[in-house]
């Protein structure tokens, strides 16, 4: 199967709609198909594991100071809960969004413990030609769509396929790294998982370090080599996203968004705000309430 005849696939699970809203539809457990009619702007979120494979347009995906892209045919696998800007660069864009069972690809590793791989060059954001196996197994997955008992039955098997395709690939070297529960990057998951918990509080890096299992040097090198970010950074760029979602609900003021995240000074929030967004938290809560 080649990435066209995915894309017509995809197409025919994506209901048809008036206006040039974004859709976004799950076919399958796990696996979302989202659709955009333009070009988007500068997004920040934080990815969770997941693979995006493009099957229409582009898109741009920045962590840190680098930036990749990714075309039709190409798929982004992220290992780890990132920091990221995305926008997409060229539409009518599709993509087939698959969540990371990390209980799968241990699974999966148990059965490949005897097996050699390269794990040089491993980085936690990963963009690759998909091959011809792994389309063809999404390909699959996305057929048992139209049937509930072979969704049921053959589902959870395809879906176990197209995870040994991404921990076999060359670009899956961070998932072989990280589902190794001794390893670094196991251990800066589970680190990040706790920051992710309780953003709020203020974080303690050597008891966070001896946490999970590490030295505090170490700890900080490898967190930053992974996330693109220090400890403190992550968890203000957790704190500011989600004050920006208390923002846009239109439901909490400046200093009360400030606060519910994290904040001790509402100054202090504006001023990161500002600098991380381009605009002021203030601006954000007005437009909020204009559309309401």
């Amino acid at each position: 199967m080649d990435v066209q005849k995915l894309a017509a696939q995809a197409l025919r699970l994506v209901p048809r709609q008036l206006g040039e809203s974004p859709q976004s539809v799950e076919p399958m457990p796990g696996l979302v198909l989202l659709r955009h009619h333009r070009r988007t702007a500068f997004e920040a979120s934080i990815y969770e594991p997941v693979f995006c494979l493009i099957v229409q347009g582009r898109k741009e995906t920045t962590l840190g100071g680098h930036t990749v892209g990714s075309a039709a045919g190409e798929c982004l696998l992220v290992s780890h809960d990132l920091p990221v800007i995305s926008r997409i660069t060229q539409a009518p864009y599709l993509s087939l969004l698959l969540d990371i069972e990390l209980a799968t690809l241990r699974g999966l590793y148990e059965e490949l413990a005897d097996t050699a791989f390269d794990s040089t060059h491993a980085r936690a954001l990963q963009v690759h030609e998909a091959d011809e196996p792994l389309l063809e197994a999404l390909g699959r997955y996305l057929a048992l769509a139209g049937s509930q008992t072979d969704a049921k039955v053959l589902g959870p098997l395809i879906l176990k396929e197209i995870h040994y395709r991404l921990l076999t690939a060359p670009f899956g070297a961070m998932l072989r790294r990280l589902i190794r529960i001794d390893s670094h990057e196991s251990a800066i998951a589970r680190a990040i998982a706790h920051i992710r918990r309780d953003f709020r509080a203020p974080i303690a890096i050597a008891e966070l370090a001896q946490k999970v299992g590490m030295s505090p040097a170490s700890f900080h090198k490898h967190f930053k080599e992974i996330t693109a970010s220090t400890p403190l950074q992550y968890q203000k760029e957790l704190r500011l996203l989600q004050a920006r979602r208390l923002l846009s609900t239109g439901g909490a003021s400046v200093s009360s968004a400030a606060f519910e995240v994290g904040y001790e000074s509402p100054s202090q929030f504006s001023r990161e705000y500002t600098r991380r967004f381009g605009v002021p938290p203030s601006k954000d809560a007005g437009d909020s309430r204009q559309h309401e």
